[in-house]
């Protein structure tokens, strides 16, 4: 198991109950549906860090419990908001919305920081317990392209460099986030997903990127180093957790027992569990014990899991 591996560390294994409150909504007239969000926190502790995550292609609010739950049950309050993508929502495939949506994702995560308040107030009894400076973004997949908008990567599409960073937000993690674009993307993630032509040389937020290297994807002419970009590209403090043998499900975050992970794999789902929470605390709480730990046991050529590297 993955805990042979990493070194126990009390902050991070001593589970708080949580509580989860779904269906908050943010009335948009102008989205076209209302923006839902569900929220997850811990129901004691005060000071509470925040992540805002952010789910990938088609999923919503619910998905994700095996990272989102973990979270909460170690000290963080958990946002998820539900994207127009989300098959729930069944936007036609003509619905004019689908070119932007992209789009509409960053502007969606700013609203709910912009009026976090809010939605904390929405939860009973978490309202004067939450530390709104301490806030993180996280995303995987599509909702990792998000996330990495929101902390300074830019859309280089015809010629633009469009910037739509988010300077509230002080760190970030990646779950099998996309790499640069141009002449990096397959004909088929041309046309498809035209919004991944990024450029990461101006995004300088603290940034866990946490990447397969099986995750082989038809949207990319390279392989699953594609998905290391974001590390390599971006300037300042970076950290890489590459999980070998890792699929684009990276394990199983996206739920439990779902059909579309491939690469089926707790002990590999336990080591983003801990890894990315001892980065949180290092960033949100100044507290880098519990990364100090991970940091040792995955340095080098790691374990037979994956290995963890940083600048």
């Amino acid at each position: 198991m993955a805990g042979n591996w990493i070194p126990r560390d009390p902050n991070m294994d001593a589970p708080i109950p949580v509580m989860s409150v779904r269906s908050i909504r943010l009335p948009d007239r102008v989205r076209g549906e209302d923006l839902q969000v569900r929220v997850s926190a811990p129901v004691t502790g005060s000071g509470l860090p925040v992540i805002l995550f952010s789910h990938g292609f088609g999923s919503s609010m619910d998905g994700y419990a095996p990272l989102t739950d973990y979270w909460a049950a170690h000290g963080f309050v958990v946002i998820q908001p539900t994207y127009l993508d989300a098959r729930r929502l069944g936007l036609p495939e003509d619905d004019p919305r689908h070119p932007t949506i992209w789009r509409t994702r960053v502007s969606d995560a700013k609203r709910i920081i912009d009026e976090l308040e809010e939605v904390i107030g929405q939860v009973p009894g978490l309202s004067g317990r939450v530390n709104d400076e301490r806030l993180a973004a996280a995303g995987h997949s599509f909702g990792g392209q998000t996330t990495s908008l929101l902390l300074g990567a830019r859309m280089v599409a015809s010629g633009a460099r469009e910037g739509m960073s988010d300077q509230r937000i002080k760190v970030g993690i990646l779950l099998a986030a996309g790499g640069k674009g141009g002449e990096d993307l397959s004909p088929i993630g041309r046309q498809m997903t035209p919004y991944l032509d990024m450029s990461f040389d101006q995004m300088r937020t603290p940034t866990l990127i946490v990447a397969g290297d099986a995750d082989h994807s038809p949207l990319t002419n390279r392989g699953p180093d594609w998905f290391f970009d974001p590390y390599y590209l971006a300037p300042g403090s970076k950290a890489l957790l590459t999980l070998f043998g890792g699929e684009h499900m990276l394990g199983g975050i996206s739920g439990y027992a779902v059909a579309e992970t491939t690469d089926e794999n707790p002990d590999r789902v336990s080591i983003i569990q801990r890894v990315t929470t001892a980065y949180l605390r290092r960033g949100l709480l100044n507290d880098a014990s519990g990364w100090t730990t991970c940091a040792t046991a995955l340095a080098g050529e790691g374990t037979a899991i994956g290995k963890l590297e940083f600048r």
